[in-house]
C-alpha cells in the first residue's frame, strides 16, 4: 500500500485568493466561505482514490475568508476543491477546471480545481496594437465558428479550428476577432417544460406528464469561471490552445477581443484581476465587458490597461480625462445598439430617419472609439434581417415568447425563403446596402461571423439554445454566396485603403484646413444643400481626401457616397471637384463593383430606389500658379 505523505497545515494569508504556489514550495490556499459551516479543502490525488479532507481551523479565519498554508504537498499530484458544510466548491479563482471537457455532457458528480500552470514559449510575440479608426471587429462564437461539417478543419469547435481558419479572416482583411464567452461556464442547465410535442407522454393512469429537456446555454453569458479557458473548446489542453491560437492571430497582425459577462454579485475587485490576468497569462488585445455595476472608471484609469481596449456601454468620461483631455492612446470603445436600430429604420424607408442615420454614419469622438453594427449574435442576421418580418423562435422551446419583438426587420415583401426572384434580388441589394451604409460609416465597423456570406438562422433572434445548424456556420454558403462574399471584401478593402474613410476624430463639416472643402459635407437635389424633410430618404455624402492624406506626399481621394432609401430613383447633385479631376463610379449596390465614369455634363447622379452608389475622384488637382501636365 503506497504510503500518504505528510502535508503540515499552517496558518496562510487571506490574499490572493485561490491557489498560490510559494516561494518555498508551500501552497497558500484562501476561499470567501461562511463561518457558521465546517469549510475546509478536498484534495482528489490525480490517479486516482478518495480525497484528503483538510478543515479550516478557527485560527484560519479572517473576516469571511478562511486561508491555510500547506507544507509536503506537491501540486502536481492533486486537483482541488473547496467545502463548506455538505457544498462541494470549485475554486472560482482556478487557472483550470476539470470535469466539463465535454460539451453537453452531465457534470459527476462535480467540477474540480487545477491550478497547474507550464511554461508557454510566447516566440517574441507582440500585441498589434491596432488603433480603432483602423480597425475591422468580427463576433464569432468560437463552437459554432468550425463546428459544422463542411468548416473543413481538423478540429472542429475549438480554439485550434478557430486558428485553422485564420487564412480565411486574412483574407476577409478583418483585424480582430471578438469572440463570445471564453472562460469556463457550465452550458447544461436545469430542465425546462418541452412544450413542441405533439404527442406528450402518460403516465400509466393515462394523465398527461409534462416532458423535460435539458436546456443549452449556447452563448455563455452568466457566472463563471472566469481564470479558466474553457475545456470543451479545446482538443486536450485549453490553457496550451488558447496561447496558441493568439499566438498564431499576432502573427499574422490581428487582434483577439474577449467578451467577458458579470453578473451582479461579483465585486470589483474580481472583475479588475480577472482582466489584468488575461492580459498578462494570455495576452489578449482587449475586452467586451457586459453586465451591471462594471467598474469603468477603475478599469480605464489601470496604468496596466492603458494600452488595452476596453469596450462597454459607456464611460464617465469626466472621471477619466478631467478638462477634456485627450488620451495618448483612444483604448475606450462604446457598444450599444443606436447604430444598429437607426441605420435599420434608414435601411427600409422609414420616414423620418436621415438625418439620425447621418450623425450614426458621422459619429466619431476623440475621447473613445464607437463601435458600429448592424446584426450581432443576438437579434436577425443580416440574410434574416432582409427576410422575416417578425421572430420565429418556436424552436428554442419557449411558445416564441423570448426574444426582442422589435427588430426594424423588412422581409422585401414575402416571409422567409421564397424562390421570387424580384425578392430575391432586392434582398441582397438591402444587405449590400446595410453593409456599405456599416463600413461607409467612420467608427469601428463589427460584422457577425457568416453575414459576409448570407448565414440564416431560420428566422430565430434569440439563438442562445441553439447549438446546432440554426447557430452554426454553413461554409459551403462561401461558394454558394461568392458573388456577396466577393462584395463584402471588396468594400472592406476599398475602406481601408483609404483613410478619409476611417478618421481619428468626427468629422466637424467645416473648412478648417482653408483648401475650400470642409472635411464632410452633405448634399440632395442641389450641391452642398440637403433637405430637411421628414419624407427625404435620399442624401449625398462628400468626404475630403484633403483631410486624411495617404502620406506626407499624397492626398487622398475625394468620395462621394450617394444613398438613396425611397423605393423610387431620386436625383443627387454632384457638388464640383477640382479643376483637373473628376468623379468616376466605382460602386453600386444594385450590381457589381464597376468602374464607369459618371456624366461630368449633367453635375448630378440618379440614384436608382433602395440603391447606394460611391463616386470617387480620379485625375490631378491643377494648382495654383502651376501649369497642368499633360498626361
Amino acid at each position: 500500500m503506497k504510503e500518504t505523505k505528510e502535508i503540515r497545515m499552517e496558518k496562510g494569508k487571506p490574499y490572493p485568493l485561490g491557489w498560490t504556489e510559494n516561494a518555498d514550495g508551500s501552497i497558500n490556499l484562501a476561499a470567501v466561505l461562511e463561518r457558521s459551516k465546517e469549510c475546509g479543502v478536498l484534495l482528489y490525488p490525480r490517479r486516482g482514490g478518495a480525497p484528503r479532507r483538510l478543515a479550516f481551523r478557527e485560527e484560519d479565519r479572517i473576516g469571511k475568508i478562511c486561508c491555510m498554508k500547506l507544507i509536503g504537498l506537491d501540486a502536481q499530484e492533486y486537483e482541488y476543491n473547496f467545502y463548506c458544510g455538505e457544498e462541494v466548491i470549485a475554486d472560482p479563482k482556478a487557472r483550470r477546471i476539470c470535469g466539463n471537457e465535454k460539451w453537453g455532457k452531465k457534470i459527476s458528480p462535480f467540477l474540480r480545481s487545477d491550478s497547474t500552470e507550464d511554461a508557454f514559449d510566447w516566440k517574441n510575440d507582440r500585441r498589434p496594437q491596432i488603433p480603432y479608426e483602423n480597425s475591422i471587429f468580427y463576433q464569432l462564437h468560437v463552437r459554432g465558428f468550425t463546428k459544422h461539417t463542411s468548416s473543413g478543419v481538423t478540429a472542429k469547435g475549438t480554439f485550434a479550428g478557430l486558428a485553422e481558419k485564420i487564412p480565411y479572416l486574412k483574407s476577409l482583411q478583418v483585424t480582430a476577432v471578438e469572440l463570445m464567452p471564453v472562460y469556463e461556464f457550465t452550458e447544461l442547465e436545469a430542465v425546462k417544460p418541452l412544450r413542441q410535442n405533439a404527442y406528450p407522454a402518460k403516465d400509466q393512469e393515462g394523465n398527461p406528464v409534462e416532458e423535460t429537456l435539458p436546456r443549452i446555454n449556447y452563448w455563455g453569458f452568466k457566472k463563471g469561471y472566469y481564470f479558466a479557458p474553457k475545456a470543451s473548446y479545446s482538443v486536450k489542453d485549453p490553457v496550451l490552445e488558447f496561447k496558441e491560437m493568439v499566438r498564431a492571430f499576432h502573427a499574422e497582425g490581428m487582434e483577439v477581443i474577449l467578451q467577458f459577462y458579470f453578473p451582479k454579485e461579483i465585486n470589483r475587485e474580481m472583475i479588475l484581476e480577472v482582466i489584468r490576468y488575461w492580459v498578462c497569462e494570455y495576452h489578449i488585445d482587449g475586452v467586451h465587458l457586459m453586465g451591471e455595476q462594471i467598474p469603468v472608471g477603475i478599469l480605464a484609469a489601470d496604468p496596466m490597461l492603458t494600452d488595452t481596449k476596453l469596450i462597454y456601454y459607456g464611460f464617465p468620461y469626466e472621471e477619466i480625462y478631467p478638462v477634456g483631455q485627450v488620451p495618448d492612446v483612444r483604448n475606450l470603445a462604446e457598444c450599444r445598439d443606436e447604430f444598429q436600430y437607426d441605420m435599420r429604420r434608414f435601411l427600409k424607408g422609414d420616414e423620418d430617419t436621415l438625418h439620425q442615420a447621418l450623425r450614426r454614419m458621422r459619429c466619431n469622438p476623440v475621447q473613445n472609439g464607437v463601435i458600429n453594427y448592424i446584426t450581432s449574435y443576438e437579434g436577425f442576421s443580416l440574410a434574416d434581417l432582409v427576410s422575416y418580418d417578425r421572430k420565429h423562435n418556436e424552436a428554442n422551446g419557449e411558445d416564441n415568447q423570448d426574444g426582442n419583438p422589435y427588430n426594424a426587420s423588412w422581409n422585401c415583401g414575402v416571409e422567409g425563403p421564397t424562390r421570387k426572384r424580384t425578392i430575391l434580388q432586392l434582398r441582397k441589394r438591402q444587405m449590400k446596402n446595410a453593409l456599405a451604409l456599416l463600413l461607409f460609416s467612420q467608427g469601428t465597423p463589427m460584422l457577425t461571423a457568416g453575414d459576409e456570406f448570407g448565414q440564416s438562422r431560420e428566422g430565430n433572434n434569440n439563438p442562445y439554445c441553439q447549438d446546432n445548424e440554426i447557430s452554426w456556420l454553413n461554409w459551403k454558403l462561401t461558394e454558394k454566396n461568392k458573388d456577396f462574399l466577393d462584395y463584402t471584401k471588396e468594400l472592406i478593402a476599398l475602406r481601408k485603403a483609404h483613410p478619409v474613410l476611417h478618421q481619428s476624430r468626427e468629422l466637424t463639416l467645416m473648412d478648417y484646413a482653408a483648401c475650400g472643402y470642409p472635411d464632410l459635407s452633405y448634399h440632395g437635389k442641389d450641391a452642398w444643400r440637403l433637405m430637411a424633410d421628414r419624407l427625404n430618404r435620399e442624401a449625398g455624402l462628400m468626404y475630403c481626401g484633403r483631410y486624411a492624406p495617404k502620406d506626407r506626399a499624397q492626398e487622398d481621394d475625394f468620395f462621394y457616397i450617394a444613398m438613396n432609401m425611397h423605393w423610387e430613383p431620386q436625383r443627387l447633385a454632384l457638388p464640383d471637384l477640382p479643376a483637373g479631376m473628376r468623379w468616376e463610379k466605382v460602386l453600386d449596390t444594385q450590381g457589381d463593383v464597376v468602374e464607369t465614369q459618371a456624366d461630368p455634363l449633367t453635375k448630378s447622379i440618379t440614384v436608382p430606389g433602395r440603391c447606394i452608389q460611391v463616386l470617387e475622384s480620379t485625375g490631378n488637382p491643377v494648382r495654383k500658379g502651376k501649369k497642368r501636365k499633360e498626361k
